[in-house]
């Protein structure tokens, strides 16, 4: 998942919200290297994670993309479900979308330790409201452009926007399928182990 859907689902309270991203940019073993409830939130974006890596229908979304694609569907799949959520958010939060983006920016931008890579794209995360225009797909252009840019081999995803553009309805049932099933995943997770740091 991206990171609209991981501030979702892992709480609501400022810690939770950083945890949420944070998971993103801290690598490791974590020891008290942040603040506990921080901490607690970085292992449950792993979890979700590793929930939704091994979940049959993202599986089965990946199997949609054409053979060649399919290294990279991942990343697609990751941003397109962000899409679905900003586009359907209400179906799945009780927040107004535009109320819950601004808390977190407002968090963002009240936070002075921020990893130093998430440091240098809150400004830009927040200027452009880059969680709320995912409800946009004409978006995809842009998030993916962006995301290739970051990959050794970006050719790998030209012509991605294109592909979901071709998917658009299967990939939404299996959003849709799927989301609520990570959702309930999610609630249980943050109650419960703590994920091993190795697996991170």
């Amino acid at each position: 998942m991206n990171y609209l859907a991981h501030l979702h689902l892992g709480g609501a309270q400022p810690g939770a919200l950083l945890g949420s991203l944070y998971g993103d940019f801290v690598k490791g073993p974590l020891n008290g290297r942040w603040p506990a409830d921080i901490e607690a939130g970085i292992r449950l974006h792993r979890q979700i994670d590793a929930f939704t890596d091994s979940h049959p229908l993202v599986l089965q979304a990946k199997q949609r993309f054409p053979r060649e694609r399919r290294r990279y569907a991942g990343i697609l799949i990751d941003l397109f479900f962000d899409h679905c959520l900003a586009a359907h958010w209400l179906d799945y939060a009780a927040e107004p979308l535009p109320d819950f983006t601004a808390r977190v920016y407002q968090v963002l931008r009240e936070e002075p330790e921020l990893p130093a890579k998430l440091a240098l794209i809150v400004p830009r995360m927040t200027a452009q409201d880059w969680l709320g225009s995912y409800r946009e797909f004409a978006v995809m252009e842009q998030v993916v452009a962006g995301m290739s840019r970051r990959l050794s081999r970006p050719e790998g995803l030209v012509g991605g926007v294109a592909e979901l553009e071709r998917l658009y309805v299967p990939l939404q049932q299996d959003f849709r399928e799927f989301y609520p099933q990570l959702q309930a995943f999610a609630l249980g997770a943050g109650n419960g182990p703590r994920i091993d740091d190795r697996l991170a």
